[in-house]
């Protein structure tokens, strides 16, 4: 299947040769104007408009001052953040998805984080950031008496990237340094107004307008397992197992781990009924685990096993076991807990100084004299230990089993002890399941955005912390470990895991509530977008010229002899550190790491 971003190229590729044909054969009209793939359409349509709206200048003038102060805040903070994230890239370049050249455009389908099923509410947003944005310098023009030649909309191809006012140059350089820092700051002051706004109304009656449906959301299925077979997809919600009402992924586990038989009935929302056959299959491995990912396991020790409880009992009183797969491999393995031990270098290590392992694989299968099957067992033990305390390791390296006496640390983080590990999910580096759906967090998603889907994490206590996580929520499957999902909106499939219920706003119906949450939610992220890169100290943005303007205003009041030189090499300099990092941020993971 060809990529998205293929087909986009393609487009745009295609688009540009048929538009500068049409421009070579004099085709196109005075308003449209291109610059090879880049197109601009041209007006001076709403000039008198701007007149009108300009007319309380000293209003207007107190808005241009209040933004100045906020771009400045907004550029040194940026400033900072690229510096930070190139020189993380050149002295630690770890290749991620949000480091992907494709994932720098703001195209949805293209961008993994902008997702094609939220194209229109993403589309309708940008337009009114670049709208407000642009609006917002030629309203400061009018109020600053600078003369405006032009306004349009810049496309990429066919995409809109942008808006544009064109100030008269000359009017432009006759006004005052404070006229033109008060113009360009506008843009920004106006699309982070919007989104705050924005976020007001979805945190308030729009979120309270909206609850979550009772039972486990479906976001995917594993291709091939259990659930797949038994005709259970993407966008259904399942309501009981087995006649048992489940509410949530903790009570399907729950009752999944309590029935014995392979067959369960499972009933979706929509009141159909399917019958699921459960197998084991492998969903996740680390380097080195017995099986790989996708590997079905029917056997522990010659027993046939096909459920996660019945394989957890088979490993619970041996630490080497053999497991059969249905393509009919066997693999003799200890299991236990895949654990890399932290070289004694990298900081405190009490087992790599116990045991001379520092920087290997140890799979723990005992810990002070309890049975340790997997991760959970041994985050469990650690738990209820404290620093100080002495404890006996047993487990397996290189096939050899080993056991160390080991006097726990100071856990930087909490106050029990320290063993110096990095612990993998699962068995032996495995994780298991026999049922395989991907559960959605449609619950912890609604309280994100002010809705009444439960308590959320305590690392995401006060303003600050809150207004970080709900900015990144797009980037949540990278920025949160906890969560595999993106936030796309209440739109496409997601739209069965919610129902308006209760708030002000609920009478209008789900459709039109999930759709006012969903634009309401990318309006205020985009503007928050648009903002903060147009606040990039580098010229052609705005931040690179209210730095220039900044800089004039500061250099004019020392005692130097050539000042608009001093001015050029401050804004150079910065400028071209900003592009530095830039590079360095979105192409240096790939190329370094």
């Amino acid at each position: 299947m060809v990529e998205t971003l293929t087909l986009v190229l393609a487009a745009v590729v295609g688009y540009t040769a048929l538009a500068l044909a049409a421009k070579s054969r004099g085709l196109l009209p005075e308003w449209v104007r291109l610059s090879g793939p880049i197109t601009t359409l041209h007006t001076e349509r709403g000039k008198a408009l701007l007149d009108r709206l300009a007319a309380p200048t000293r209003f207007w003038r107190a808005w241009g001052n209040f933004g100045i102060g906020i771009a400045l805040v907004v550029m040194v903070g940026s400033f900072a953040l690229v510096l930070f994230a190139g020189l993380q890239a050149l002295t630690n370049p770890q290749p991620s998805a949000l480091t992907q050249p494709r994932n720098v455009l703001a195209i949805p389908g293209v961008n993994q984080f902008l997702p094609l099923s939220a194209a229109v509410e993403i589309v309708f947003a940008l337009l009114i950031g670049l709208v407000v944005h642009e609006g917002g310098h030629g309203l400061l023009c009018r109020v600053e008496d600078i003369d405006i030649d032009s306004m349009g909309l810049a496309l990429l191809a066919f995409v809109p990237m942008g808006a544009f006012v064109e100030p008269d140059e000359g009017s432009r350089e006759e006004a005052g340094r404070g006229s033109q820092t008060r113009m360009f700051a506008a843009g920004v002051t106006n699309n982070f107004a919007v989104a705050v706004i924005a976020f007001a109304l979805l945190f308030g009656p729009v979120a309270g307008s909206i609850a979550v449906v009772a039972g486990v959301p479906v976001a995917g299925v594993l291709p091939g397992a259990a659930a797949a077979q038994g005709g259970v997809e993407r966008g259904e919600v399942i309501t009981a197992v087995e006649g048992q009402q489940v509410a949530d992924g903790e009570e399907l586990d729950a009752v999944l781990a309590e029935t014995e038989s392979r067959t369960v009935s499972v009933t979706l929302r929509s009141g159909e009924t399917t019958t699921v056959e459960r197998s084991l299959v492998v969903t996740g491995a680390a380097e080195g685990a017995p099986l790989g990912v996708n590997a079905t396991i029917v056997a522990v020790n010659g027993t046939e096993t096909h459920t996660a409880a019945a394989f957890r009992t088979a490993l619970a009183d041996r630490e080497v076991a053999t497991l059969t797969t249905a393509s009919g491999e066997t693999v003799t393995t200890p299991v236990g807990a895949y654990t890399v031990v932290t070289p004694s270098d990298r900081g405190q290590s009490p087992l790599a100084n116990a045991s001379g392992l520092g920087g290997e694989r140890f799979v723990v299968t005992g810990f002070d004299g309890e049975r340790i099957v997997d991760s959970g067992d041994l985050s469990d033990a650690l738990d209820a230990t404290e620093p100080g305390q002495t404890v006996t390791v047993a487990g397996y390296h290189d096939g050899e089993r080993r056991t160390f006496e080991v006097e726990l640390g100071d856990n930087p983080r909490e106050s029990t002890g320290f063993l110096g590990v990095g612990i993998q999910q699962g068995t032996t580096g495995m994780t298991v399941d026999d049922f395989g759906i991907d559960e959605y967090p449609a619950a912890f998603f609604l309280s994100a955005v002010g809705g009444d889907g439960g308590d959320l994490p305590s690392l995401v206590e006060g303003t600050i912390a809150r207004a970080y996580l709900t900015i990144t929520l797009p980037f949540a499957a990278v920025s949160l470990p906890a969560i595999s999902h993106p936030f796309p909106g209440f739109v496409g499939v997601y739209e069965n895991f919610y129902v308006a219920s209760g708030g002000p706003l609920s009478f209008l119906g789900t459709g039109p509530v999930l759709l006012l949450g969903s634009i309401l939610f990318w309006t205020a992220w985009i503007n928050v977008i648009i903002g903060q890169f147009n606040c990039v100290p580098a010229f052609p943005l705005d931040g690179g010229h209210i730095l220039r303007t900044s800089t004039q205003a500061v250099v004019t009041r020392l005692p130097i002899e050539d000042a608009h030189a001093a001015t050029r090499a401050v804004t150079v300099s910065v400028g071209l550190s900003m592009l530095a990092g830039l590079l360095l941020m979105v192409f240096g993971p790939q190329l370094l790491g």
